[in-house]
């Protein structure tokens, strides 16, 4: 599922478009640092001050500084424009490769990392859907209402994140998912009634894939495995795996037998417990005829 056409500008205005860079990752500093010393060199050797060199791109003075000192992503479009500008015959416009993950929070690239490999993924959610269930529009709002808040550019840049992470559902083969969902999660009407009516619906799509399992667990359940919060597992094709558990052993990644034995029961026990697949694609069905 492509991103590219997400936009994410911020308080400057539309002469900033692109992406900040995070400071504390030091490895997409680099890489863009590198692809702003690239540009800046085709543009010198094209004899063009910074100031024209943007304005034929349509774009600021100070943005092209920005760029050229690893201090910005710069989108696609500009690489493209500038690779046609200097005649750098298609080496600017492949810098678009490099800068495709960068872009992207360190931890969340490391997360799509270890999802693109998985050969199955089993999921609790208590608070918010999970990220690969959700719509750009649900991702979007629920990005928005984050206190303290966080900026136009970083809200953009965490919905390019989640939303490219859903080429998960275009793997073939496909891994198993499985995902177990809280009924609150299905009713509170985040970003409004009609955002939760297209996120209902895309529910519905989705569990109709046939590597794919989306399970409810309703309120009114007398036992409850998951109250200890969230929680998830990821299994590789060389046998290993990794879980994480809201609250235990500092809600970090492990990958410890011990300890992966506990959330993989934890789970079990919670599909178990929870509405079977297809009574829980029933009951989303009858949420969305009452929203």
């Amino acid at each position: 599922m492509s991103v590219d056409g997400i936009g994410t500008e911020q308080g400057g205005g539309a002469d900033e478009p692109g992406w900040d860079v995070d400071p504390d990752d030091e490895s997409g500093v680099a890489v863009v640092a590198a692809v702003g010393r690239q540009i800046k060199a085709w543009r010198e050797a094209a004899g063009m001050r910074a100031a024209e060199f943007g304005a034929a791109l349509g774009y600021g003075e100070d943005l092209v500084y920005k760029v050229e000192g690893g201090r910005r992503i710069p989108r696609p479009e500009f690489l493209d424009g500038a690779d046609d500008l200097v005649g750098a015959g298609g080496k600017l416009a492949a810098m678009k490769r490099d800068l495709a993950e960068v872009r992207y929070p360190k931890k969340i690239r490391e997360l799509a990392k270890m999802e693109a490999q998985a050969v199955e993924l089993s999921a609790y959610g208590s608070h918010n859907l999970h990220g690969l269930l959700q719509t750009e529009e649900y991702a979007r709002a629920l990005f928005g209402m984050r206190r303290p808040a966080f900026s136009l550019d970083k809200v953009e840049s965490l919905v390019a994140a989640r939303m490219a992470r859903q080429s998960i559902f275009d793997r073939s083969p496909g891994p198993e998912l499985s995902f177990v969902q809280e009924e609150v999660t299905l009713r509170r009407h985040l970003g409004g009634r009609m955002v939760l009516r297209r996120q209902l619906e895309h529910l519905l799509e989705v569990g109709q894939l046939r590597n794919v399992e989306i399970q409810v667990m309703p309120t009114g359940r007398d036992d409850h495995a998951g109250m200890g919060g969230e929680m998830q597992v990821l299994k590789f094709r060389d046998g290993s795996a990794v879980g994480r558990s809201e609250g235990d052993f500092g809600s970090r990644p492990v990958s410890d037998p011990k300890h992966l034995r506990i959330v993989e029961l934890r789970c079990g026990i919670i599909r178990a417990q929870a509405l079977t697949p297809r009574e829980s694609l029933a009951f989303i069905e009858q949420l969305l005829g009452e929203t």
